[in-house]
């Protein structure tokens, strides 16, 4: 199966790829905010997150065997073996596919500052609601915990991604502090990366005001005397 040029993807395996991811994301939000399912339910509801699970495991096993790259594979596709294994995240791919089909079809690029704001919302709204389900699961109905309802989780989750952490929300269970330090650094990681977008977008901006200008009161002939 031949590659593409994005990531080792095969774009036509996106579509059934991501509607694999979103009904993981389906099941594990029903598993997680409904509380009184029947035993049935909670059965289907797994068997969907499995089998979007090992769909998401095949195709990194068929892509990683394409590649012929043997054990160095993760390091040139790190963010396809993170989506395999946290297949929730796998929107986060459509930049780079973007990348590779405007390459391949020659059309224009979107702007630094724009492909950044793309990348981070999408990011943010999918780390941010997944960490949420999960420490909301996690601290429920631990003792002497703070986060007992959804809402709260997802406060916590803005401030953490936020890198504020107000306080007045925390984890107490070991899996909610470990989504708690996952958390952290990717808010610290997205901030950096809105931060360095928004610079270059200024100094661009600066350049090609300060440009026209010097162009304008350069006629080669140096300073006037008077």
């Amino acid at each position: 199966m031949p590659l593409s040029l994005v990531s080792g993807h095969a774009p036509h395996r996106e579509g059934p790829l991501t509607f694999a991811a979103l009904l993981l994301l389906a099941a594990y939000s029903v598993r997680v905010l409904a509380t009184s399912l029947p035993g049935w339910a909670k059965d289907l509801l797994h068997a969907a997150m499995a089998l979007a699970w090992a769909v998401a495991l095949l195709d990194l096993a068929v892509r990683w065997r394409d590649s012929r790259l043997g054990v160095a594979y993760p390091r040139h596709h790190p963010l396809s073996v993170v989506v395999a294994l946290l297949p929730l995240l796998r929107p986060l791919q459509f930049v780079p596919i973007y990348e590779g089909v405007r390459r391949r079809r020659r059309r224009p690029a979107l702007s630094v500052p724009a492909r950044v704001i793309v990348y981070t919302g999408l990011a943010v709204v999918l780390i941010g609601f997944t960490a949420a389900l999960t420490v909301y699961w996690v601290e429920r109905s631990a003792p002497g915990a703070s986060i007992r309802s959804f809402g709260t989780a997802v406060w916590w989750a803005c401030a953490t991604l936020a890198t504020v952490g107000y306080g007045d929300a925390v984890p107490v269970t070991p899996g909610g502090r470990v989504v708690a330090v996952a958390l952290m650094a990717c808010g610290v990681a997205l901030l950096g990366a809105v931060t360095g977008a928004f610079s270059t977008y200024l100094l661009r901006v600066f350049d090609d005001e300060r440009g026209p200008r010097d162009e304008g009161s350069g006629d080669g002939r140096g300073p006037s005397r008077e």
